[in-house]
């Protein structure tokens, strides 16, 4: 792990500038990072984004980039892209979300390409959906081909494009994230909201298993990938505790001192609300976990009782 120099002089500590550093996950990181010594920087489209790092302006679908923004760096972590659960999948949603992580991507390499700037690493997220929507019985693992539904689709053009990269001579790692857990802006802050006027409710049948991740789990993970030359490839973000979505909803309920609402939303009413994307709710099958902790990681939170306490009790 990196340590800052003893007189305190920064000027020496390794340089991570953060694609989609005003995200959930970007905010989380950087403050990660700025604790462990790190300089960090970010690339943003929102000029009047209010951030505690140097900020620096793209626009990847315009091929726009400071100039700037690489001066220095040593390591890129690219965590942009269009969110999959903000609005319906029509067809020109699902070329916005494939195209602002893969064009994104390729944009990126393009620059460094065009200029000669060399890195230490290239860290990309990516996602469980990269196994597909689908519940089975199956323990995906990384070494598992991807789905061809559109998920499965999206994340094996966006991780392509991530191998550029490595292609290129830099050290790539793909992070295949699950539902990250977190308070304020995360899938888990959504279902809170009813939750608070006491209407705790399972989705589906409750079969459905939830692959999930705390945040600060995810984080220190991202800092692994930086720290630890030994990885490259993908790897899955998931806790190692297997739950399925009624299963959570109880946690959830349990930690939230409520009792869940019955019956529970049956899959067709979420199906004509949200069309195809309402996948993303029913379906999940059991992520392995075990290659990241083959690495020498270690979860803080391994267990969803306790990482739902610590997030909703702070």
């Amino acid at each position: 792990m990196y340590e800052p120099p003893a007189d305190g002089n920064n000027e020496r500590a390794p340089s991570v500038l953060i694609t989609g550093g005003s995200g959930l996950v970007g905010k989380h990181l950087a403050s990660l990072l700025l604790s462990h010594g790190f300089r960090v920087s970010v690339l943003t489209r929102n000029s009047s984004s209010e951030n505690t790092v140097s900020s620096f302006f793209w626009n990847p679908a315009k091929k726009i980039i400071d100039p700037g923004a690489f001066k220095g760096v040593d390591y890129l972590v690219h965590l942009a892209g269009s969110g999959i659960g903000d609005m319906r999948w029509t067809k020109r949603r699902k070329e916005q979300i494939v195209s602002s992580r893969v064009r994104s991507t390729e944009f990126l390499h393009e620059v460094l390409t065009k200029n000669k700037i060399t890195l230490k690493a290239f860290i990309s997220a990516s996602a469980i959906g990269y196994y597909g929507s689908v519940t089975s019985d199956r323990i995906f693992i990384e070494e598992d081909p991807p789905s061809d539904d559109f998920l499965g689709t999206t994340c094996r053009l966006w991780e392509e494009a991530a191998d550029l990269f490595e292609k290129s001579g830099i050290r790539t790692v793909k992070i295949r994230t699950a539902v990250i857990l977190e308070r304020d802006d995360s899938a888990l802050s959504r279902l809170m909201i009813p939750a608070r006027f006491g209407l705790v409710v399972r989705l589906g049948s409750g079969d459905q298993f939830f692959p999930w991740i705390h945040i600060d789990d995810l984080c220190n993970i991202y800092l692994k990938a930086i720290n630890d030359p030994n990885m490259r490839g993908a790897y899955n973000a998931v806790s190692a505790q297997f739950v399925n979505h009624r299963e959570f909803v109880a946690a959830m309920a349990k930690a939230m001192g409520r009792k869940v609402f019955l019956p529970p939303v049956p899959a067709w009413i979420l199906r004509i609300v949200l069309g195809e994307m309402s996948d993303i709710i029913l379906k999940g099958s059991r992520i392995s976990g075990d290659k990241i902790i083959r690495s020498g990681y270690r979860f803080r939170f391994d267990s969803l009782d306790t990482a739902l306490r610590n997030i909703i009790s702070g």
